[in-house]
C-alpha cells in the first residue's frame, strides 16, 4: 500500500503545452482612438470586437489580422474606464478559439 503511494507520487511529471501567449497590444497612447496590434507571428483569422458597456466604440475590424496588422478604434461615452470592456475574438493557426478582454 505504501509502495503505490510513493510510485504515484514519484511518476514523472506530464509535459504539458506551453501556454499561449495573447498576441494583441493595445496602443493608447492617441486616446480616444485606438489600435490593437497582432503583435504575434500569426496571421489571426475570424476576428471580431464585441463591446460591452455604456461607451460606444466605433471599430473597423478586418476578418484577417496579420503580424504587425492592427484593429482601428474610437472611443466615445461618458468614463469609457469606469465602465466599458471590449472582447477581442479570434482563431490561431491550429483553429483553437480565443477570446480576449480589454479594459480602458
Amino acid at each position: 500500500m505504501i509502495r503505490r503511494r510513493i510510485s504515484r507520487i514519484l511518476r514523472p511529471l506530464v509535459r504539458r503545452p506551453a501556454a499561449y501567449r495573447v498576441p494583441w497590444q493595445v496602443e493608447r497612447a492617441a486616446a480616444p482612438h485606438y489600435r490593437i496590434r497582432n503583435t504575434g507571428d500569426d496571421t489571426l483569422r475570424g476576428v471580431t470586437v464585441s463591446v460591452f458597456g455604456t461607451s460606444r466604440f466605433r471599430v473597423a475590424a478586418p476578418a484577417i489580422v496579420r503580424p504587425g496588422g492592427a484593429i482601428h478604434a474610437t472611443t466615445s461615452g461618458p468614463d469609457p474606464a469606469r465602465d466599458t470592456i471590449v472582447v477581442v475574438r479570434w482563431f490561431a493557426p491550429d483553429g483553437a478559439e480565443y477570446l480576449w478582454q480589454v479594459s480602458f
